[in-house]
């Protein structure tokens, strides 16, 4: 093999290393059986939120898998292989995945990584199941507001008792 071959070899290895160290999450599916159309529509919503799947030499991953520290994953990397990183929303490539999994029979998910700990199948799907990031935001607000809520109805309450009792 020729010393080109192989220097751009170790150049695609690094660049999935990079995507690697870099990704908060990632999800490793099988594509196998999925129309033009529906991956169209996987990689859409995807994009939209934030996340780049790419689809890899099972070779370079189990390579870049080593190199990153993620062991576990080589069982993984068999077969038509795509990987969805996310570098902002660690909940968005589960959650997307296992929506069109759920959506088409032919998209099966293998497992991936979470905050650089090795995913199960399982955790992923756990991890699918919570909300967005602005939908936990939006919970944390809402927990965040109650005392202040409460206080102000307990403080008009008051009000409106004290406009009720009769003048003696």
């Amino acid at each position: 093999m020729s010393e080109a071959i192989l220097a751009q070899k170790a150049a695609a290895v690094d660049k999935i290393v990079k995507q690697f160290e870099a990704a908060t999450s990632a999800v490793v599916v099988n594509y196998r059986g999925l129309t033009v159309d529906e991956v169209t529509e996987l990689r859409k919503e995807l994009r939209e939120s934030g996340v780049k799947m790419e689809v890899l030499k099972n070779t370079y991953l189990r390579r870049a898998a080593d190199i990153s520290g993620y062991e576990g994953l080589d069982d993984i990397f068999k077969g038509p292989t795509a990987i969805a990183f996310s570098d902002e929303d660690a909940v968005a490539p589960a959650r997307i995945m296992a929506k069109y999994a759920d959506k088409f029979d032919a998209l099966e998910i293998k497992g991936g990584f979470i905050e650089g700990k090795v995913a199960t199948l399982d955790q992923i799907l756990e991890l699918a199941k919570l909300p967005d990031r602005d939908g936990m935001l939006s919970m944390l607000l809402s927990v965040l507001q109650a005392p202040v809520r409460n206080v102000a109805y307990a403080v008009k309450a008051v009000a409106e008792a004290k406009d009720e009792e009769p003048a003696a």
